[in-house]
């Protein structure tokens, strides 16, 4: 039987690309599935689908930004399950530019998306795991986040910031059952990658030991592995899905 059985796990940007292919795995291994997200349109068309294949999957609008909203919400998925098992704050977004030539709007909404929403999400749900004596939480960090990248200030400043955040929770937090790790993706082939140029990619690909771009489901793999019980004496750890990118 798999440990996600019945297990309530909250989804932040589970609407499209990464978060959805999550969505779809752990809602295959039997676990009670939430989603967050600001793209209302696709989120519907998401659940519609779910809803086809047989699974329930609640849908809010939540700007990860916004405090108040985080917070309401999470009191509304307490209300309706009682608990919460799983956290993955996978919601983020890019505004890519050099030092010389980014703007100050696009700075602060990368770092209020990437940085602060998963500060706010974690915040909310480690409430109640604390509350309950269990948990895990998940942060979407980035291969970036450790080695940096030209013309990503606000994304690596962002992903190197959530790092930092899941080193110290799994120290504040570990005493009271909760168990807080990182997920470090390479280039994964998801929409946001859709703009970059193909002979970029096939340099990339080149460069990569495994020569391939990872897929959503490399990704939701590593999530589910470190949300189950078989990963129940890990904390403060980031796990690079890179292919191998990176060495």
């Amino acid at each position: 039987m798999s440990s996600m059985k019945d297990k309530v796990v909250l989804i932040t940007g589970g609407a499209a690309g990464i978060g959805k292919t999550t969505a779809d795995l752990f809602l295959k291994e039997g676990a009670l599935v939430e989603i967050w997200d600001v793209n209302t349109g696709a989120a519907e068309k998401a659940v519609s689908d779910w809803k086809d294949e047989g699974f329930e999957v609640h849908f809010e609008n939540v700007n990860v930004a916004d405090a108040d909203a985080v917070q309401k919400a999470m009191s509304d998925l307490k209300n309706r399950h009682g608990r919460l098992d799983v956290l993955i704050s996978n919601a983020g977004i890019t505004r890519d530019a050099t030092l010389l030539k980014m703007e100050q709007e696009n700075w602060q909404s990368v770092i209020d998306i990437n940085l602060t929403g998963v500060f706010n999400c974690g915040k909310a749900a480690a409430a109640i795991m604390a509350e309950q004596g269990s948990g895990v939480i998940l942060n979407a960090s980035s291969v970036v986040g450790v080695y940096g990248n030209f013309g990503q200030s606000n994304y690596v400043a962002a992903k190197s910031g959530v790092i930092g955040l899941t080193k110290t929770w799994s120290r504040e937090l570990g005493r009271k059952g909760v168990r807080v790790n990182a997920v470090a993706p390479g280039f994964i082939n998801t929409e946001m990658v859709a703009t970059v140029p193909e002979k970029v990619l096939d340099s990339l690909k080149n460069k990569t030991p495994l020569g391939r771009l990872g897929e959503p489901e490399d990704i939701a793999n590593a999530y589910l592995y470190l949300a189950s019980d078989k990963a129940a004496f890990i904390t403060g750890t980031v796990i690079q899905v890179d292919g191998g990118l990176i060495l």
